[in-house]
């Protein structure tokens, strides 16, 4: 089964500030096909913009599919590929520093739709010419509240 690809971003223009986040989804199928999910918060925060996009646009894919998830978000894809959740949710949601993990209710959706599937966490470089990544940014700019 071809796989369906997920390019999510989040921009925040102030820390915290409103942010917005997008996720831009198509069917390896069918490349004119695109789907986008977005929306933005008044008082956030870029992490937790990152994480939303993630999140959403996961929601959007059938659970049976594979998903190739692309970021420029170093914090959302490392958390993946070094198992940081696994080891958070087996800490109690604390980190080394036994501290309590920032965006915990993201992280735990995020964690429980990433293992209804299977996806591929994809780090892109931000702002080096991929026109799907630069793209999701320009959705996710245009979602901060006004």
């Amino acid at each position: 089964m071809k796989p369906v690809v997920v390019y999510t971003d989040g921009a925040c223009s102030g820390n915290p500030g409103p942010g917005g986040w997008a996720a831009l989804i198509q069917d390896a199928r069918d490349a004119a096909s695109e789907r986008v999910v977005s929306g933005g918060e008044r008082m956030t925060t870029n992490q937790r913009m990152e994480l939303t996009a993630a999140l959403e646009g996961l929601r959007a894919v059938a659970p049976t599919r594979l998903v190739p998830l692309h970021s420029d978000s170093a914090y959302l894809i490392n958390c993946f590929r070094d198992k940081w959740y696994e080891r958070w949710e087996q800490n109690g949601w604390r980190g080394a520093d036994k501290k309590p993990v920032s965006n915990r209710d993201l992280c735990e959706a995020l964690l429980a739709e990433a293992r209804r599937r299977h996806v591929e966490w994809v780090k892109v470089q931000a702002h080096a010419g991929d026109p799907l990544n630069e793209r999701v940014d320009e959705l996710a700019r245009k979602a901060i509240p006004g």
